[in-house]
Formats: structure tokens, C-alpha cells, sequence
């Protein structure tokens, strides 16, 4: 890879779903090590945007290039070997129930290695530890909290060691103090993995907490790609009416902005 091109490149990216335009000609460039992450309210295309980059959504026109290669040009043994090089959490952390938390970690881990079963408890509990869940190797998913099962999805995403990690509303549901112990760890996987994080995510205090770049998203393309500074100070006015309005305290967090962009 040039050291001069974007660690992630999205292309004139068009997705509709029954006619319904989802994505409408995003354009994103993401750096090496860099932390973007992507705003909007819900139904606003980001979380098929994020599907699209990790190879598990087609989109109806444009290109996502990963390091130079477009990744829906790969056919799909290639882009199996990619993806072992991506972690990704997805919303509500998606842990299998039937598992224990360390059998949960260990699973990526015996699809895509020849590790024995004793070195995979071993990477799990590193893993786990990692997440301060260690002690909770052995439990179940419904034994946790929702922000350990967040942790324990955050685990299961840095198994294989990714140079890409995805994450779809990591602290959506939590109350603050979770959800800003959830943004440290966020930060602390960056610096101990040195990867590439994109993160979806419509919570504004977490958004400002962990970026380094923040990307908005409205009707199904991007109105600013800034810091956390630049798009605080941006005088677009429907980027001003995302961080200037005070939605009722009665609304989650998803209800209060899918309010803001359709009243």
C-alpha cells in the first residue's frame, strides 16, 4: 500500500432498497490508524454504509477500495481472506447465547486458524482480560450486563488480531457512565492494536470523545467530513440544528435525532 492513499476509499456509492434511495453517491476516504466516525439518525444509510465497507452488502453503483483493492472486484475466497483481516461489532454485540463468553472469542479463532483448542483459551482470556472480563470467561451472554456484552463484543472483534475494526452503535442503550468507560476502551484498542477504526454511531458525546475525524450523514450522503473542532464550529445549517438542538429529555437517544430530521 501507498503510504499516500486513504486506508479506505468509498466511491460514488449508491444503494436502494424497494426503491428507496439509501445511499445516494457517498464519497469517504478513511487513513491509516485513523478513528472515523460516521453520524446521522437512524435511517439516515450509515449502518448500510458500514455493511457495504465490510463486504456483506453490494452496493447498486460505486466502488469501496480497502489499501487498493476494490473489494467487491475480489471474488468471494479473496474477500473471506479480507475480511480475516477486519473486526467488527455489531449493534447489541450479537454474541451467540448458546456459548460461553470465552467460546464466543474462540470462535473466529477456529474458522479461520489451526490454533489448538488449548491456545485458543488462551488468546480468549488475553482477549477478554483486555476488556476486564476475564473473570468472566465461563458466563454466558444473558448472565451480562448490556455494556459487558458490548466489552465481550469488542473482544470477539480483536480475535484474529484486525488491522480494520467496525463498530455499529457501540454505546447505543447504555447509560453515560458505561458508555464513556465503552469510549475509553474504544480509544485503548486503537492505541494497542494500531488499527483503523470506523465507528457508526448517533450518540453525539461519544462521537466527540473518540474521533478523530467525524463524518455526518443526512439522506444518504455525507454534508460534512471534518475533526471534531472544524465540524463543532461548521455554519451548515443543518449541521448547526444537529449540535445546537436540545431534544426532549423524554426521547432516546435514536428518537430524538430521527425527530430532529423529520419535523
Amino acid at each position: 500500500m501507498n503510504a499516500d492513499e486513504p486506508a479506505i476509499e468509498v466511491r460514488a456509492l449508491r444503494k436502494s432498497y424497494g426503491g428507496r434511495t439509501v445511499l445516494n453517491g457517498v464519497d469517504l476516504e478513511v487513513q491509516q490508524g485513523e478513528t472515523m466516525v460516521i453520524l446521522g439518525a437512524s435511517g439516515s444509510g450509515k449502518s448500510t454504509l458500514l455493511r457495504c465497507l465490510i463486504g456483506l452488502e453490494r452496493p447498486d453503483e460505486g466502488t469501496v477500495i480497502i489499501e487498493g483493492t476494490d473489494i467487491f472486484a475480489l471474488d468471494s475466497h479473496a474477500l473471506s481472506s479480507l475480511r480475516r483481516r477486519m473486526g467488527m461489532a455489531f449493534q447489541g454485540g450479537a454474541l451467540f447465547g448458546s456459548m460461553t463468553v470465552a467460546g464466543n472469542i474462540e470462535l473466529p479463532l477456529a474458522e479461520h486458524t489451526r490454533l489448538p483448542s488449548s491456545t485458543r483459551r488462551i488468546v480468549a482470556r488475553i482477549k477478554l482480560g483486555m476488556v476486564g472480563l476475564e473473570d468472566a470467561m465461563d458466563q454466558l451472554p444473558s448472565e451480562l450486563s448490556g455494556g459487558m456484552r458490548k466489552r465481550a463484543a469488542f473482544a470477539r472483534a480483536t480475535a484474529l488480531d484486525p488491522e480494520f475494526l467496525f463498530f455499529d452503535e457501540p454505546s447505543a442503550g447504555l447509560d453515560p457512565i458505561t458508555a464513556a468507560g465503552l469510549d475509553r476502551l474504544l480509544v485503548q484498542l486503537k492505541e494497542s492494536f494500531n488499527v483503523t477504526l470506523v465507528v457508526v454511531t448517533h450518540e453525539m458525546v461519544s462521537a466527540f470523545a473518540i474521533a478523530d475525524r467525524l463524518a455526518l450523514m443526512h439522506n444518504g450522503r455525507f454534508i460534512v467530513i471534518d475533526s471534531p473542532s472544524a465540524v463543532r464550529e461548521s455554519q451548515d445549517p443543518i449541521v448547526r440544528r444537529f449540535l445546537d438542538r436540545r431534544p426532549p429529555e423524554s426521547l432516546d437517544g435514536a428518537a430524538r435525532f430521527r425527530k430532529f430530521f423529520t419535523d
